[in-house]
């Protein structure tokens, strides 16, 4: 993940299960604005599907998706 690039919004979602991340996502996605990064990190491994389908079918841009010590990270990008 780039280092460089601060989001707009940050989510805990950790602990939640699928498909709360996901859902928490799509429901913060409108609290930034068109181009807006939300960084969101979960534990359920669930978000690694779930998140960037969720986006592909929103229109809206998985920027990054990784697994850091155990956490799953996610930069989303806001397209429309």
């Amino acid at each position: 993940m780039s280092d460089d690039i601060k989001p707009d919004l940050e989510l805990d979602l950790k602990g939640l299960l699928c498909p709360l991340p996901m859902v928490k996502v799509s429901q913060n996605i409108a609290n930034v604005p068109v181009g807006g990064i939300i960084r969101a990190v979960a534990t359920d491994p669930g978000a690694m599907a779930d998140i960037p389908a969720w986006a592909k079918s929103t229109g809206n841009e998985v920027m990054s998706a990784e697994k850091v010590d155990g956490q799953f990270v996610f930069l989303v990008k806001r397209v429309k």
